[in-house]
């Protein structure tokens, strides 16, 4: 079935018209199912004012339906998937908010890093939100929720999680593949792995330092002796300072 919003036959009269270029000012001919044209002026690209991207926003099939989405609607979709991913982490912590918290925070830090070191937003993202829900499991069956015990608990949860929201699988594999193993990189990590490793170190430091927990020179030697990421090492300098 054919989105009605999308389909010719029901469109009426005005399912063409004319926009203006906001670079040249030149006038660019739309028809309403048209994401963007090249103006014929000067060769921008420019995106259809009249259409409504809402549901692209949280449609699995927007790209079917689209055709190339624009970058500002790429934009939306991972900003609204990280989203229900952090609704649906919340969702399965329940009261514990200490590690919604805590996993709130790793996600704030690997926002930061991933622009900076290329990573992809929506996996790592998603590998922060959710790199410690394996804990609830891990108590449940061992009455520990040791680093070791979230790493093989974490993926089946984070599985289930991941493909009620209709992600990807090469996606939901590669998030899972961080999760199993978050505590413990290999020695040529993706560059994924890397920002959601050093985002946690650097929540847990953070922590500890508001706690008094650790010392900032003690801070800082970890940061140069653990974090992978030169980027994660700036933000740790800047966060030490700053408590």
């Amino acid at each position: 079935m054919k989105c009605p919003g999308q389909d010719p036959r029901y469109w009426k009269f005005d399912a063409i018209f004319e926009a203006t270029c906001p670079k040249c000012g030149g006038a660019v001919e739309f028809f309403k199912d048209e994401t963007r044209r090249r103006c014929k002026g000067c060769g921008h690209q420019v995106l259809n004012p009249k259409m409504d991207f809402g549901c692209a926003a949280h449609c699995k099939f927007a790209e079917q339906c689209f055709g190339d989405l624009p970058p500002e609607l790429i934009k939306q979709k991972e900003d609204l998937f990280k989203d229900r991913v952090a609704v649906q982490m919340k969702l399965y912590f329940r009261n514990d908010f200490k590690r919604i918290g805590h996993s709130a925070r790793v996600a704030g830090f690997a926002e930061k890093i991933a622009v900076k070191e290329n990573a992809a937003p929506p996996i790592v993202l998603s590998a922060a939100y959710l790199h410690d829900i394996g804990a609830v499991e891990a108590m449940k069956k061992y009455n520990s929720d040791a680093p070791e015990l979230q790493e093989k608990e974490g993926p089946a949860v984070a599985r289930e999680i991941l493909e009620g929201l209709d992600a990807k699988q090469e996606m939901i594999d590669e998030v899972c593949d961080i999760i199993s193993r978050h505590h413990h990189p290999n020695e040529d990590e993706t560059a994924n792995f890397k920002v959601v490793y050093d985002s946690d170190i650097l929540a847990n430091t953070q922590e500890k330092l508001k706690k008094a927990q650790i010392s900032r020179d003690d801070a800082k030697l970890l940061f140069k002796k653990s974090l992978l990421t030169d980027s994660a090492r700036t933000l740790g300098e800047e966060m030490v300072q700053s408590l």
